[in-house]
């Protein structure tokens, strides 16, 4: 089965401003196709205090609640779609907030398992 969990936001950005990437491929969007809210972790938050930097000690994690934002599902089939302008509007809501969050632009969505079901919105190789 194809599935995955919520995206940690602050994880993935912290690991893109040390890598320094400059655009994303985002994958799995046709896996949410059926889900009414998709949640997006922007902050843990440990003893009432909102933390919004990675959590490097191992400890910390067992004492963190993530605290999620929360998008409207589209809850209509991407699977194979390969135009952004296709995708139905709260998924493109969804990728377009992700980039704000991430301060980072999607290149890529995969919109299926197989390669030529993707979505390219910025040739890697033509920035």
């Amino acid at each position: 089965a194809r599935r995955c969990g919520w995206l940690d936001a602050v994880a993935l950005k912290h690991a893109l401003k040390i890598n320094s990437v400059t655009g994303l491929c985002i994958t799995k969007l046709d896996v949410m196709d059926t889900l009414p809210k998709i949640k997006v972790c922007t902050a843990y938050k440990i003893d009432g205090e909102e933390i919004t930097r990675p959590l490097l000690a191992a400890e910390l994690f067992e004492k963190s609640e993530p605290v999620y934002q929360e998008f409207e599902g589209w809850q209509s089939d991407t699977l194979g779609i390969t135009d952004y302008d296709e995708l139905p509007q709260n998924a493109q809501d969804y990728l377009m907030a992700l980039a704000d969050i991430l301060e980072t632009p999607i290149h890529i969505v995969s919109t299926g398992p197989d390669r030529e079901q993707t979505v390219i919105i910025q040739h890697p190789y033509e920035v």
